[in-house]
């Protein structure tokens, strides 16, 4: 198979090109300004520069095409409300057209669970289109999860939604900013528990190329580990391994307020923002999440079941 993995210069993505550089697979990893610095062009690597919101440059990209794996996105810039209905929702539409265009057999595209507003350990999120989330950075995904459903309506594309939970291990980017933060003594943490769901660097890779491999897969799959925790748990265990005092607890405004300091800051300088409103809304969002479909169809076991099993990959 050939596999195209767009956002490849980027954290996830470049984590799952690097995964299959030992598989058979001819991997073509797309790339739009920052270049990918960790392989050289080979026997079955192909390194491509595009710009997805170029729908009539996209068709080169897409063919001989016979898996897309989509993660390209825009991250840590102020006023996501103004530019995500483009780079989630149009950047989408655009790679679609040229996927079904050359007629690639299978579009994966990686969302989150977040989607479907909020759930919880009674109430979990099943896998459903019908979610009414609160977020900006929900409702554009959910609104490309249905433009990739949609497309398999109409084509022979297979369309599979893989909606993981929180990402952890050594490397990933949310991650590690939470180890400078508590090096520092800068990252708190809300009152109010959210749950949250998780799952480990490895079984994430594992699951994807999984669903690569897979030759029936189709619609949403949610990815998970065994049990749902809460945020402030899982800092709270996070700065224990680490050897750092747990976060401090602050009201739910001071983060509000906070992240519109440095969307004004970033707007007046020019300069990336960490932290967004609108990534406060989502990340106050509790999400717990039923894994069934994974279980039965990508990975009947983990790796790391657990996150007390997970703690060795921070």
């Amino acid at each position: 198979m050939r596999v195209l993995i767009t956002g490849a210069a980027g954290n996830l993505g470049g984590f799952l090109a690097r995964s299959m550089l030992k598989d058979e697979h001819n991997l073509r990893l797309m790339f739009h300004k920052r270049p990918i610095d960790y392989v050289d062009q080979g026997r079955n690597v192909e390194i491509v520069q595009a710009d997805l919101s170029r729908q009539d440059r996209l068709d080169s990209v897409c063919r001989d095409v016979d898996c897309i794996v989509h993660f390209a996105g825009v991250l840590f810039q102020p006023w996501p409300e103004r530019f995500l209905p483009t780079t989630n929702v149009d950047y989408v539409s655009n790679l679609l057209k040229a996927a079904t265009h050359e007629g690639v057999g299978k579009f994966i595209l990686v969302s989150f669970p977040h989607v479907e507003g909020e759930s919880t350990p009674d109430d979990p999120a099943s896998g459903t289109m019908e979610g009414n989330p609160a977020s900006i950075h929900a409702q554009t995904r959910l609104a490309a999860e249905k433009l990739v459903l949609n497309a398999g309506k109409v084509s022979s594309i297979r369309p599979v939604i893989l909606r993981p939970g929180m990402i952890y291990g050594r490397g990933v980017l949310m991650i590690e900013a939470a180890r400078r933060l508590m090096l520092w003594g800068l990252l708190p943490v809300w009152y109010k528990p959210t749950w949250i769901h998780l799952l480990s660097l490895p079984d994430f890779l594992c699951a994807i190329e999984a669903a690569i491999d897979h030759p029936t897969l189709q619609g949403v799959i949610n990815l998970g580990d065994e049990k749902p925790v809460t945020l402030q748990h899982f800092l709270d265990l996070c700065a224990r391994h680490w050897g750092f005092p747990r976060p401090i607890r602050l009201p739910s405004p001071a983060f509000y307020f906070a992240a519109t300091l440095v969307e004004l800051f970033a707007s007046l300088f020019n300069s990336p923002a960490p932290i967004t409103r609108d990534f406060v809304r989502i990340g106050m969002a509790s999400y717990t999440i039923d894994t069934t479909r994974m279980n039965e169809e990508l990975m009947p076991t983990l790796n790391y079941p657990t996150i007390e099993d997970g703690l060795v990959l921070l």
